[in-house]
């Protein structure tokens, strides 16, 4: 049985080139498309939840953040796979904190459209290169990643706390009243300690292990 997949996504046009695209692939089918976050809201009560969600981040109205967290709240059940044109740091983070099991760049080509699908129905999650799928692959796992057994010191604790939102490090470090070179040593502590090597890792762990503002 085919999965089912609704596309939220202002532009119309891209809407129904994915919509197309994914007509052709075997597993899926793309069940109908929404505008936005409110759109989608709609729909769903009219046509039913889909098994996957491909959820654009920058909509009018209610936007991808709003969406994700409150497809998570209400059909936790239902995938979502966020999409962007930009590969940054926050929206990632931020996406991943309001439910996101996926993140795709709108570049990719149909064949990596199909992979990225598929891997999100088989190991619940799809994540871009840039991100290391070795944080990820480690923090499903809970390879050593159970906070009981990872001592971490409050200031540790406090500035991964901070490594959820969308505040660089400097402005970490200005809310930590300390000097940025101190929350450089916090960060490549909590690396050493937790076997990471980007923030994306450390947020993902603080989210996971219920570390949050």
């Amino acid at each position: 049985m085919k999965k089912t997949i609704v596309i939220v996504d202002d532009h119309v046009l891209i809407a129904n080139a994915l919509s197309t695209i994914i007509s052709g692939f075997e597993d899926f089918e793309v069940i109908y498309t929404a505008e936005n976050g409110e759109d989608l809201q709609d729909k769903i009560k009219m046509k039913g939840k889909p098994d996957l969600v491909l959820l654009d981040i920058s909509m009018p109205v209610m936007d991808g953040f709003e969406t994700a967290n409150w497809l998570k709240e209400t059909h936790p059940d239902v995938l979502i796979m966020a999409l962007s044109m930009q590969d940054d740091e926050s929206s990632l983070i931020k996406m991943i904190k309001n439910g996101a099991k996926g993140y795709m760049l709108k570049n990719v080509y149909p064949t990596e459209l199909e992979k990225a699908l598929k891997a999100i129905v088989a190991d619940g999650r799809f994540f871009p290169e840039w991100a290391s799928s070795k944080i990820f692959e480690s923090i499903g796992s809970d390879k050593d990643m159970n906070k009981e057994k990872i001592k971490l010191s409050d200031r540790e604790v406090e500035f991964l706390k901070y490594t959820i939102t969308e505040m660089n490090y400097r402005q970490i470090s200005e809310k930590m009243f300390c000097s940025p070179r101190t929350i450089e040593n916090y960060r490549d502590s909590l690396f050493t300690k937790l076997d990471l090597k980007t923030r994306v890792g450390l947020a993902v762990y603080a989210l996971k292990n219920g570390y949050s503002e």
